[in-house]
């Protein structure tokens, strides 16, 4: 069976936080949650951009329950600020969707000196979910579920040089950073059953979906023709971004979604299709390379779980 986003349940009274929600993925699954009743809190670094995509959504859903937050995961200090923003203006949080992300770009670091892909893909959402996590596991029946991608196939998780300070190699920073999204999701897992926790969490991918993430590496080193080879590839291979949406919609909110698993594409590949679970390679799921990785993030952003 094809599963959309019709079938998702009455979200009333649901609350869900959806990072890197201005544009792409992140704007089809706010949608998709607001359509369904969920007050959703769409968490961008551009508040310009934020609000004029919570607008839109407002123009398709004529009394959408939303709210724009600041967010920068590029900056642990501004996640600090944003997770106590947070707790102090909701009492609860039901779904948490950690899709933001930067790809394939050139070498650029963050506030706190990490190499831009891992230091927001991955550790801007560690340290976020890790402020978070006491917050979201009262309340019964919460999620969160973190975005990775193909590319995690492609992935190695480097510890002599987690920040790329011998050399760098955009495409496996990617990938690494995917990777780490992956491993920390089925970490995380782990923690939470052996602490009997009752908080889900899942990964998922998009296949290859069609937005501005193909386009913007080539944007910032002022590559014409990247940025026109990417926008072809969107056009003949990718899917909408509203179906690579999918994926992260039946995890956060499918009841036959499993705590523990992947959620990807049904079509050849995975690139195209409807969510089913995807089949993970085991040499990309080993628990000392996890448990590894959670004590490297903790480390380096300062941040411990409760777990």
């Amino acid at each position: 069976m094809k599963w959309t986003a019709s079938d998702i349940p009455d979200l009333t009274g649901k609350i869900a936080l959806v990072t890197g929600a201005n544009s792409g993925l992140g704007y089809y699954t706010c949608l998709e949650l607001a359509r369904k009743g969920a007050h959703v809190v769409l968490a961008a670094r551009n508040k310009e951009k934020g609000n004029a995509a919570l607008e839109r959504i407002r123009s398709e859903i004529p009394g959408a329950d939303l709210q724009f937050m600041k967010l920068d995961l590029a900056n642990i200090e501004i996640v600090k600020y944003f997770a106590d923003a947070f707790i102090e203006e909701y009492e609860k949080l039901d779904i948490m969707i950690n899709n933001a992300g930067v790809m394939a770009i050139p070498l650029r670091r963050t506030v706190q000196g990490f190499e831009m892909q891992f230091g927001t893909n991955h550790l801007g959402h560690f340290a976020l979910t890790a402020l978070m996590s006491d917050f979201i596991e009262k309340t019964p029946g919460s999620r969160i579920v973190n975005v990775s991608s193909l590319m995690h196939k492609f992935g190695k998780i480097n510890f002599d040089d987690l920040n790329w300070e011998k050399s760098y190699s955009k495409w496996t920073a990617y990938s690494q950073s995917k990777l780490a999204n992956l491993l920390f999701t089925l970490e995380l897992d782990r923690r939470l059953k052996k602490a009997g926790k009752q908080t889900k969490t899942m990964a998922s991918h998009p296949g290859y979906a069609s937005t501005n993430l193909q386009t913007r590496g080539g944007e910032m080193e002022g590559s014409k023709a990247n940025v026109a080879v990417n926008n072809l590839m969107n056009k003949i291979i990718a899917q909408p971004a509203w179906k690579g949406a999918l994926p992260s919609l039946y995890a956060a909110t499918s009841p036959k979604a499993e705590s523990g698993k992947f959620y990807g594409p049904s079509g050849l590949g995975a690139v195209r299709g409807y969510p089913v679970e995807e089949k993970v390679n085991p040499k990309f799921t080993d628990p000392e390379t996890s448990k590894k990785l959670w004590e490297a993030s903790e480390k380096l952003t300062g941040i411990k779980f409760n777990l």
